[in-house]
């Protein structure tokens, strides 16, 4: 058994998945609007420059911070951007349990990435 060909299968189950097929029909309602693209690229912005901080244990600038909580709450007042964003998080936790299963297999130790 070639772990590379059970890689590609494992990615065409995901791409199958009825998650996946979720989430990509609700990005593409969520992103039609010009409205919510842009307030969707900023609020995922600044969501990955708070990881990077936090990453590098620093601390997210209290302006930044305020933005991405008042974007936050204009998102989930937003039915299409609210479905969209519960999608994306369903499907990352499904990818996130497939690395903890590839991790174990692995022998990383994941909590270690956690601590800090």
């Amino acid at each position: 058994m070639n772990p590379y060909d059970q890689a590609h299968a494992l990615a065409r189950a995901l791409k199958e998945s009825e998650e996946y097929r979720e989430y990509m029909r609700l990005k593409e309602t969520a992103y039609d609007d010009g409205t919510n693209k842009a307030l969707l690229d900023e609020y995922k912005r600044l969501q990955f420059r708070m990881q990077a901080k936090l990453a590098a244990g620093e601390s997210m600038p209290a302006e930044d911070m305020q933005r991405l909580q008042q974007i936050g709450a204009l998102l989930q007042f937003n039915p299409d951007v609210s479905a969209f964003l519960m999608a994306e998080f369903r499907f990352q936790r499904m990818l996130s349990d497939i690395f903890k299963i590839l991790a174990d297999v692995a022998g990383v130790d994941l909590d270690m990435l956690a601590q800090q």
